[in-house]
């Protein structure tokens, strides 16, 4: 199957980026080194192009019972304006998907999910979609930039009448930005560092890119690459779909208990609130290594005697603490943090420890 490609395709490819197949995508990787682009998010200011993620638009009277219902999230309390955090569970408890919900207006929701799943998510959707709702997946039409780090609201100020300084964690405002009306200006981001994302119509994809980019001259902005985006990410602790959670896995057993509302009727809802009471077997947990060594995923994690308690879903050395890092699903007799665990790395036994997340802190 041929890869698509994002609006600024071409424009990457220029940059000198090292092009990857992800999500059916062909997407930059880095454009210097991992490291090198993981600094500058966590120290100043890099942008993302994350357009290949998927965005569904739902609307009408009954758009709000259908998100109810789709996703584990209490969506009842956002207000016009907010973002939340959710996921979508199948019958059998496992997710379909990790996403964030947008209400752009009373009866009209915005639902951003990850690239690999959107054409199932869609379906998934669609077959909920009953009386007054419709459906609109513009993922295509869209392109989506996350400007990230400590320094991004100084380069990004003068390009929008918006004081980005104003919007908090999880809101968004719709505004003029680089000269285009109605950008979503959204306070969210994949790294812990801050920053923004902003959905943009295709068409003037490139146009805002290289306004981002001189607007950030001063500061140093740099295009970053996936590289460093899943080192940044796994630093916070933040789960990434097809590695840290599946259609396997449910949102108990991978700490997603706070995203999952049981104040609601929603999918599978009466099966989790039963593991909810008797508590998971196995649950998604940190751990840093203590000997050298870099974790990788599919690593056996076990015991001091060998035995295997776990697996390595996400794992790297961290650029910010000069550590191995990683997470895993681990039996809940080893998830305290403190615990001590090996991780089988090549045959050799390498002593770890369980550490609450998020590993970096700002």
């Amino acid at each position: 199957m041929e890869l698509k490609k994002t609006a600024l395709h071409d424009k990457h490819v220029a940059l000198g980026a090292k092009m990857v197949p992800f999500a059916g995508y062909n997407m930059p990787v880095r454009y210097t080194s991992d490291i090198e682009e993981h600094k500058t998010v966590r120290e100043g200011v890099g942008v993302f192009d994350v357009s290949h993620m998927g965005e569904f638009m739902v609307r009408g009277p009954q758009a709000e019972l259908l998100i109810q219902l789709v996703t584990t999230n209490d969506i009842s309390k956002l207000k016009t304006g907010q973002a939340q955090y959710s996921c979508m569970t199948n019958l059998e408890g496992g997710i379909i998907d990790d996403l964030i919900v947008y209400k752009l207006a009373e009866e009209e929701y915005m639902l951003v999910v990850n690239a690999s799943n959107i054409e199932k998510d869609w379906n998934w959707i669609s077959q909920y979609a009953k009386g007054e709702v419709m459906l609109d997946n513009v993922s295509d039409k869209i392109s989506l930039f996350a400007v990230q780090g400590p320094k991004a609201i100084e380069a990004l100020q003068s390009l929008t009448p918006v004081k980005l300084a104003d919007i908090p964690f999880y809101h968004f405002v719709k505004g003029e930005f680089a000269g285009v009306p109605d950008v979503i200006i959204s306070g969210t981001g994949y790294t812990g560092s801050g920053g923004f994302e902003l959905y943009v119509p295709n068409q003037h994809a490139e146009q805002v890119w290289d306004k981002i980019f001189k607007a950030g001259q001063p500061y140093n902005i740099k295009p970053i690459g996936l590289g460093a985006r899943d080192t940044l990410r796994l630093e916070m602790g933040y789960c990434l779909y097809g590695n840290d959670i599946d259609d396997t896995t449910s949102p108990l057993e991978a700490r997603l208990g706070w995203i999952t509302k049981f104040s609601k009727e929603f999918n599978n809802s009466e099966n989790l609130r039963r593991q909810k009471e008797t508590g998971v077997e196995r649950q998604l947990s940190g751990f840093r290594m203590i000997d050298r060594g870099i974790p990788r995923q599919g690593y056996e994690l076990v015991d001091a005697d060998g035995n295997k308690i776990g697996t390595v879903t996400s794992g790297t050395m961290s650029p910010s603490l000069s550590q191995g890092i990683g997470m895993g699903y681990l039996k809940k007799e080893f998830t305290q943090p403190g615990s001590e665990i090996f991780v089988d790395i090549r045959g050799r036994r390498l002593k770890a420890e369980v550490v609450k997340m998020p590993f970096y802190q700002a």
